[in-house]
């Protein structure tokens, strides 16, 4: 018997692979997510109620000032995850992957937990694969790499030991 969770998915999933969402989304989810983790304290995401989502910070590639955004991931292994810079299938990979290629030490938050991860690029050896992984959690996202008419950049981000511990 499927859960509400995988109804729910099974709704929203075909919405968002339409050309209404991958047009409104890029303006309307990021200030909307910035609204719900200001109030909750960090502690919640929107999309985290629908997909493990995470806070990625990044220093900017060319401004070197500290940048967020809010991403889905999948997991990868223990404490891994693996981040898509799909941009909702427009035609220019998103800044935070220029800024992951520029700096490859970031930190993530992942409900409220702060750590520090590297992050490295996943190569075409490894891309059907982590793209089977990714799609298993949400069926037919690979669409967005299609329908951008690039190549997506796919990241494994590598939880660093914590310096205090």
């Amino acid at each position: 018997m499927p859960s509400v969770l995988q109804i729910v998915r099974s709704v929203v999933s075909p919405i968002t692979r339409t050309r209404a969402f991958r047009w409104a989304a890029p303006w309307l989810l990021p200030p909307i997510e910035r609204v719900v983790a200001a109030l909750s304290g960090g502690r919640v995401q929107l999309s985290a109620l629908l997909v493990p989502s995470l806070v990625l910070h990044t220093t900017g590639a060319r401004s070197g000032e500290p940048r967020e955004t809010a991403l889905m991931y999948t997991p990868d292994g223990v404490g891994r995850a693996i981040v898509a810079g799909t941009s909702f299938a427009r035609d220019r990979h998103p800044a935070w992957t220029y800024n992951l290629l520029a700096d490859p030490d970031a930190a993530i938050t992942v409900r409220g937990r702060r750590m520090r991860v590297r992050a490295s690029l996943i190569g075409d050896d490894e891309r059907d694969t982590a793209w089977a992984r990714i799609e298993a959690q949400w069926p037919g996202y690979r669409g967005y790499e299609r329908e951008s008419g690039r190549v997506v950049r796919l990241f494994r981000l590598q939880p660093l030991a914590d310096p205090r511990s």
